[in-house]
């Protein structure tokens, strides 16, 4: 198990998941170089919200926020948030992202990060059906009022049953041969 992993169970039980989500987030240093805040989680980690500041860490050469800032400050987010809100029940990776700038970005972004109930029943159910599967989940970059959106990224996310995934990585090693 992952040195992350381990801190999250431990740490889970001592101040709480949504806490310690926010504070290992803020505090770890490959989500600190994206500049990037967690500023709010909800109680129940179906909700998550961010503030990318504009500083001199994250100017590009015209003055913006680099592109590069603006994709770690998403990235790690939508894996991590259903791991938790699934309880480790699955295997899931990122699998692709693609990220589109709308404008250059000369002030503080925000972004929210919402799973809902349905959709986890849903991907439970498509999961008990198919063993594997592929979501989509798109975040914007936008500005305090949500008015401007300055940027989106799209995550593939992979979703597996832990039994179906340790097979299929079986017959690849024999398969390889």
């Amino acid at each position: 198990m992952a040195f992350y992993q381990k801190l999250t169970q431990y740490g889970s039980k001592v101040i709480g998941l949504p806490r310690l989500f926010k504070w290992g987030f803020n505090l770890s240093p490959m989500y600190r170089r994206s500049t990037a805040k967690i500023k709010y989680i909800s109680q129940d980690l179906l909700k998550i919200s961010i503030k990318l500041p504009i500083s001199y860490k994250n100017r590009n050469y015209m003055g913006t926020i680099f592109g590069g800032s603006m994709f770690s400050s998403v990235d790690p987010i939508p894996m991590v948030q259903l791991i938790s809100l699934t309880d480790h029940q699955y295997v899931i990776w990122d699998k692709s992202a693609e990220i589109y700038f709308r404008r250059p970005a000369h002030t503080d972004l925000y972004a929210d990060f919402i799973y809902t109930k349905e959709e986890l029943a849903e991907i439970a159910e498509r999961i008990k059906n198919e063993k594997e599967i592929e979501i989509v989940k798109m975040t914007q970059l936008t500005d305090r009022n949500k008015e401007t959106v300055y940027c989106e990224i799209k995550k593939t996310i992979y979703i597996a049953d832990k039994s179906f995934y340790k097979q299929k990585r079986e017959l690849k090693k024999q398969e390889s041969k």
